[in-house]
């Protein structure tokens, strides 16, 4: 029986299909990717992907730009393994995106935060670190350094349901880095981020490019693609339309840029007429600007000198260690505490366990008992001399009494005779 369904491969056209050319010297390579999506009547419907080839070495910061409805979102969740390609291969790490190995190794931040409202910060982070199966002591550490890092630490115990959208953005980036993976794939990271967790995020992105991460972006905002990217993709309606490097995809060579010291009118007219004499026109000149997300920076920083108070997210913190790689290797810790509990194990083998000591309730116990059974004597006070008589104390071995039978018989119902003969 064979399937009919569009896209499938049976036999030695899935195994073709399996062996294409692909190299694990890229992170991400893809082969002819191409993604159709079908109607009820398996229709084609609309071709989110066509013919992709995309090759992200190592160590590499990625852009993948385009409209809405270019497919950027489509590829990316093809490269998580989220979606199977209609026909075309993919590689992560040189083997198939769903192998859970690598899955382990790749960070996802989605264009919506799908997060649970009702756990706070910390138990988001502890929750996304669980699944890694990460040690205790490992998540504490790594959500506190992530909390301080996305300026989180002084909301980490309100519900994440009350969180602004940047606030979720910020707690979204920060279970997107829980695993220190590898491959970070950012959609839409800085929607709805204020220019503090803008500048915070690109920052990150260059720290994490330093360390030899690898970074797919999908942004619209062409602005922070250009400052982080070395290279991006251009999409238009699923298909590669431009690719290269930032830096020769935006010069224009037709044109000359001088930035020099402040020049006074004369200098000026001199460099026009140096200019005009060998053929060629002064177009503009202009006085160099500072961005409107440096003004705002500035102004927000002299605010948090002077200590204002604020409801909603900080200023990041400095950068968790683990990100950075020069925080000290976390395994290190748990060897010590694990080598420190042998020891003390070993020496509490040593040492001579003490006999048990006898209860004091089985003395009680004991002499309960035997008043029952001997007959106490009790203290007698003599009103004549007005002088009270102790019993004698026993100074030698004890001598074996008779027991009071009278008293065990009542206990024991032993008077029923007694009884049966005053009846009769």
């Amino acid at each position: 029986m064979t399937c009919s369904r569009p896209g499938y491969r049976s036999g030695p056209e899935k195994k073709k299909r399996m062996n294409m050319a692909i190299s694990s010297e890229y992170v991400v390579h893809t082969v002819g990717l191409t993604k159709v999506f079908r109607d009820f009547w398996l229709r084609e419907k609309v071709t989110a992907v066509s013919d992709l080839n995309l090759e992200i070495p190592h160590k590499q910061v990625f852009g993948l730009l385009g409209p809405n409805g270019s497919g950027k979102s489509t590829t990316l969740k093809m490269i998580l393994g989220l979606l199977f390609p209609t026909k075309g291969s993919i590689s992560i790490f040189g083997k198939h995106p769903t192998n859970v190995r690598v899955k382990s190794n790749i960070g996802f931040l989605p264009e919506e935060s799908y997060l649970y409202p009702f756990l706070d910060a910390r138990e988001t982070l502890d929750f996304y670190g669980r699944l890694f199966h990460q040690p205790r002591q490992q998540r504490l550490r790594r959500i506190d350094m992530l909390l301080e890092m996305v300026g989180l630490g002084g909301v980490a115990y309100r519900r994440v349901g009350e969180y602004s959208k940047g606030m979720q953005r910020r707690i979204g980036l920060a279970q997107a880095l829980i695993n220190d993976p590898d491959l970070l794939i950012l959609d839409e990271p800085t929607s709805g981020l204020d220019p503090l967790g803008t500048r915070q995020f690109k920052d990150l992105i260059q720290t994490l490019a330093e360390r030899g991460k690898t970074v797919i972006l999908s942004s619209h905002l062409l602005g922070d693609v250009e400052d982080v990217c070395d290279h991006v993709c251009i999409l238009y309606g699923g298909r590669r339309r431009a690719q290269g490097e930032v830096n020769d995809l935006l010069a224009q060579k037709d044109l000359t840029q001088i930035t020099t010291d402040g020049l006074d009118d004369a200098t000026l007219q001199k460099v026009r007429q140096i200019i005009a004499e060998s053929g060629r026109d002064v177009f503009d000149v202009t006085y160099p600007k500072d961005k409107l997300e440096t003004l705002f920076l500035r102004i927000v920083e002299e605010a948090q000198k002077q200590k204002l108070s604020t409801g909603g997210a900080m200023a990041g913190g400095k950068m968790a260690g683990f990100l950075t790689g020069k925080d000290a290797p976390e395994g290190k810790d748990l060897i010590e505490a694990l080598v420190q509990r042998t020891e003390q194990q070993a020496e509490s083998e040593t040492q001579p366990t003490p006999a048990p000591e006898p209860s004091k309730a089985d003395h009680v116990d004991k002499d309960v008992l035997g008043d029952l059974i001997a007959g106490k004597p009790e203290e007698t006070t003599d009103t004549k001399n007005n002088v009270v008589k102790k019993p004698p104390v026993d100074s030698g071995p004890a001598k074996p009494v008779e027991a009071d039978r009278g008293i065990i018989d009542g206990l024991l119902g032993g008077d029923e005779d007694q009884n049966g003969k005053g009846e009769a």
